[in-house]
Formats: C-alpha cells, sequence, structure tokens
C-alpha cells in the first residue's frame, strides 16, 4: 500500500502540465545570469572598472519593477499572437523572441568601444526575461489545481536551476573553450558563447507551442467585488463610455489586486513588505560583486564554472530540499528564521576567504555552505510568498511580492564596486553580514504578529 502511495506521488511529476515547467524553468532561468553574474565577468575580464560593473547591475532592477506591469501581460491582448495562442502563451512567445533579440545584440557589441549599446541591449534582455517570468507564473498558477502546484514549482526550480549552470558555468566553459589560451581578453569568445546562450532560448519558444493554454477563471466572490465597482462606475454617466471602460480595466487589472492584498492584512500589510523587501539582501548585495571578487582573488574562469556555478547549483538544490522538509517539521517562520541567519552569517565565510586569497578548496568551502544556506533560505520563503498571495490574483500580487524581495537589494548592490573600492573585500562582507541583523528583527516581529495576520487571511 506504502509503494503504491509512493508510486502515485512520483506519478504526479510525468503529468503534462508538470513536464512543461522543466522547459519553461530552463528558459525562465537563462537569461538571468547573462545580465548579472556572466556579463559581470565578461567586463571585469575586459578590464572595466568595478565601480561601472556594480552601476550597470542595475539592469536587473527590471526584474524587481516587473509588478509595475504585470496588470497588461494580466489583462492585455497581444495583436494576433493572443487570438491563435492565447494570452500566457502569447506573452511568453514574445518575451522569449525578444530576449533572443537581446542576446545576440549583446553578442556583436563590445564594452569596450561603447558601453551604451551594451547597456540598452541588457535592459531588453533583463525587461523580456522578467515579462516572461510574468507569464511564466501566471500559467503555473491557471494551469492545475492547488493540490499540484507544489510539483509544478518543484519542476520549475529544477529547470531553473539547470539553466543557471548553463548560463554561467555552461558560458564561461564556451567562452574559455573559443579562447582556450587565456592570453587575455578576446571579444569573439564571448560573442560565441552568448550566441549559444541566444539558440538555447529556443527550448522555451518550443513548449510554448506544444503546451495548452490554461483555461482558469477567477473565483465568483473575486468576479462580484469587480462588477459591483463596475456598476458605481457605470452610473457615472457625465462619464464618457470610453472612460468609464477604462476606468474599469484599470481598476480590475491595476487597482483591486494592491486593494484586497491591503484589505486582507491592514497594517500588518506594511510589516510584510518590509520583511520581503530585505529577506535576500545579504545574498543579493554579495551576489553582484561576487564574480568579480573571484577575478581579483586570482580563480580561473574553469575554477568558477566548477565552483560557483555547477558546485553551487547543486548545493543550492539540496539546500531547498532541506528546506521544504524542515518547513514541514518546524513550520514557514521557524526556517524563515533559521534561513535568515544562515543566509547572512556564510557572508563570514567570503571575508575568510578575502583574508586567505587564491585558495581553490577554500572556495569551495565557501561556495558550498553559500548556496547550501540559499536554497534553505528560499525554499521557506517560496513558501511564505505562496501563503500571502490571494489565487484570484495571484500573477500580479506573485510579480509584486517577488519584486519587492529584489528591488532594494538590486539598487544597494549597485554601489557595491564603490564599496570595495573604498573600504575593500573583507570590509564589505562584514558590512552584508550585518545587513542581515534587520531581517532577523522583522522575522521575529512578523512571528509576534502571525496569529493576527492568520485572522486577517480567514476574515
Amino acid at each position: 500500500m506504502q509503494v503504491s502511495r509512493w508510486s502515485e506521488t512520483l506519478a504526479v511529476y510525468w503529468q503534462p502540465g508538470v513536464r512543461s515547467m522543466l522547459f519553461l524553468g530552463f528558459s525562465a532561468g537563462l537569461p538571468l545570469l547573462l545580465v548579472f553574474g556572466t556579463l559581470s565577468f565578461w567586463l571585469r575580464e575586459a578590464g572595466i572598472e568595478r565601480s561601472t560593473i556594480g552601476f550597470l547591475s542595475w539592469v536587473a532592477l527590471a526584474y524587481g519593477f516587473k509588478w509595475v506591469w504585470s496588470p497588461l501581460v494580466d489583462r492585455l491582448r497581444l495583436p494576433w499572437l493572443t487570438r491563435s495562442l492565447g494570452r500566457r502563451r502569447a506573452w511568453m512567445l514574445l518575451a522569449q523572441l525578444s530576449v533572443i533579440i537581446g542576446l545576440c545584440g549583446l553578442a556583436f557589441s563590445d564594452p569596450l568601444e561603447s558601453l551604451r549599446p551594451f547597456v540598452l541591449f541588457s535592459l531588453l534582455v533583463a525587461f523580456s526575461s522578467a515579462t516572461q517570468d510574468i507569464a511564466i507564473d501566471a500559467y503555473r498558477i491557471e494551469r492545475v489545481e492547488v493540490h499540484l502546484q507544489g510539483a509544478m514549482a518543484a519542476s520549475y526550480m529544477i529547470g531553473y536551476r539547470i539553466a543557471m549552470i548553463v548560463s554561467g558555468g555552461g558560458a564561461l566553459a564556451v567562452a574559455q573553450l573559443a579562447n582556450p589560451t587565456e592570453s587575455g581578453y578576446l571579444l569573439s569568445a564571448w560573442t560565441t558563447a552568448y550566441l549559444v546562450m541566444a539558440c538555447l532560448m529556443f527550448v522555451g519558444i518550443v513548449t510554448v507551442m506544444i503546451i495548452h493554454e490554461p483555461d482558469r477563471q477567477p473565483d465568483s466572490a473575486t468576479l462580484e467585488q469587480e462588477a459591483a465597482v463596475d456598476r458605481l462606475i457605470e452610473r457615472q454617466v457625465w462619464m464618457p463610455r470610453h472612460l468609464r471602460y477604462l476606468l474599469e480595466w484599470i481598476y480590475g487589472a491595476i487597482i483591486s489586486p494592491f486593494v484586497d492584498f491591503i484589505r486582507r492584512y491592514r497594517w500588518h500589510a506594511l510589516l510584510i513588505l518590509a520583511l520581503i523587501a530585505t529577506y535576500r539582501i545579504s545574498d543579493i548585495v554579495l551576489g553582484v560583486i561576487s564574480n568579480v571578487f573571484y577575478v581579483d582573488m586570482g580563480f580561473t574562469k574553469g575554477e568558477v564554472a566548477l565552483f560557483a556555478n555547477l558546485l553551487g547549483v547543486v548545493m543550492t538544490l539540496l539546500g531547498a530540499i532541506a528546506g521544504g522538509l524542515l518547513v514541514t517539521r518546524m513550520g514557514v517562520m521557524r526556517v524563515l528564521f533559521l534561513g535568515g541567519v544562515l543566509a547572512a552569517s556564510t557572508n563570514l565565510l567570503f571575508a575568510w576567504l578575502a583574508g586567505i586569497g587564491n585558495n581553490v578548496p577554500m572556495l569551495a568551502l565557501v561556495i558550498s555552505a553559500d548556496n547550501l544556506s540559499a536554497g534553505l533560505a528560499s525554499s521557506a520563503f517560496v513558501a511564505y510568498l505562496s501563503g500571502l498571495t490571494n489565487v484570484s490574483y495571484s500573477a500580479t500580487q506573485y510579480a509584486l511580492f517577488s519584486s519587492v524581495m529584489l528591488l532594494l537589494p538590486k539598487f544597494i548592490g549597485g554601489f557595491s564596486g564603490v564599496m570595495v573600492d573604498a573600504i575593500d573585500y573583507v570590509n564589505f562582507f562584514l558590512i552584508t553580514t550585518s545587513m542581515g541583523i534587520p531581517v532577523l528583527v522583522l522575522i521575529l516581529l512578523a512571528m509576534r504578529y502571525l496569529p493576527a495576520i492568520k485572522r486577517d487571511c480567514d476574515a
């Protein structure tokens, strides 16, 4: 009987909707490092200053602002594409094609000749990738019932992490193969690497053409709430009809998801948003400069590809699995606190490595510990965000939460190069460790007021 139950559980991962998330996760994860860690390695090898690299990392703020245009992805129909593919698939395809254009543009740009086109193509990749994330999240939420969402998320994470291996270590490996002598900076090596990455985006395009558009309708309470506001607007007969229609659309697409969040959590919404905005600050701010740090410590592209990318992603997945098990045993908030402690404290290991210098075994240890703790923290954090979301507005609200999570850390991370130039790596890593202390205070406050928040959710 027990064997039968396990086989039924594992069979969930073979369902078409769940399988598709593996490939969509790959398509979503591929662009991230290509405008973040891998790009910073390219720029540093080209001799671009650390401060400039830090500022260029702000292109990744597109992921932090995706909540701004997420209502458009939710409601706006694309000419021909929406009619042919449906809302979710149309936006996914448009975003994927735009990512490919941006990656090809980067491949044929030389940062030493001019940074302007380099920045513009990076922005195109980041904006398009963030848009793809919105559409995939909406597809994931609407494609299957609630009891399958865990399997969907797990499949998505596996594909996403595989893509990070490919776009991180894989891209560096391709660049190294194209310049095997490592005699210095060679533009053609990076051109080859980014063209290969652009071709791999066709994994997502093929998947979009195969999958089916989800058919999930909002719940009756949400429809009634929006209908009541629509009736109120319709009674304003002094307004032109087109203006009334526009106001109805704005309320349903943009205002209603945020009103719903405030209505359910009241003043606790401020505490929740503060926690979301700062929870990942220690490791994200460090992550902006980590590849630059590896270059300055004298590690080769091959060593970084093996340890920082391949080993790091494997340890992240192990940490995520451990986090999921601990959440089941201990509850979300306790593991959220544990993840906050580990994510901040492992930054001390980077300070230790900075003091030691080029030491490959220590690099492996530091990266293993850092990624294991990040995976555990991420697992608890996703569970926390999932519990906050109203399924009727899951796409827009999830975009809001994930954007808030990235906005402040990415902004502060833009100054990381300036900070390292001013205070050296050891002190920089000590500062990033201290950034985690206010996060722990916010978690304790959230734990204190959790019963009140729970009542608000049930109201």
